[in-house]
């Protein structure tokens, strides 16, 4: 398998967190500024939010970190993408779990969210592993 070039995970990751992390922030602003019951459930999930958006804070240090070729960035990408692999994996096994039948509809959306993105995790984790990876970031 060929790796992947890094200025395409660089880019992939900073983007893609970057994003993530934006709308996390504008849903929040939303549901806080709905009123006085939305505030209570999101005050109530305040630990979740923090942690998501850490993770999402590896995911843009990671990509940033790639683009700038620092030796301390294929190990928090690679944390990011293990991460995010598991958190996908218990977010898919969570939502088949609680669905009744037919799922039919539901495996497909999510074999077409989730399987791309597992692929480029393991791409990218590849890639961080390589001698050519190896070689950039000493």
């Amino acid at each position: 398998m060929d790796s992947l070039p890094l200025p395409l995970i660089g880019w992939a990751f900073t983007l893609a967190s970057g994003a993530a992390l934006l709308l996390g922030a504008w849903m929040i602003i939303g549901v806080h500024r709905s009123g006085r019951a939305a505030r209570r459930q999101l005050e109530a999930r305040v630990l979740d939010d923090l942690v998501l958006f850490a993770i999402w804070i590896l995911g843009l240090a990671g990509g940033v970190g790639v683009l700038l070729r620092k030796s301390w960035a294929p190990l928090v990408l690679e944390l990011f993408c293990v991460t995010l692999v598991v958190l996908i994996g218990l977010s898919a096994w969570s939502r088949l779990r609680v669905s009744t039948p037919p799922r039919l509809l539901l495996i497909v959306s999510l074999l077409l969210f989730a399987v791309p993105i597992v692929v480029l995790c393991v791409a990218t984790v590849m890639t961080l592993r390589g001698d050519a990876a190896r070689a950039v970031f000493g």
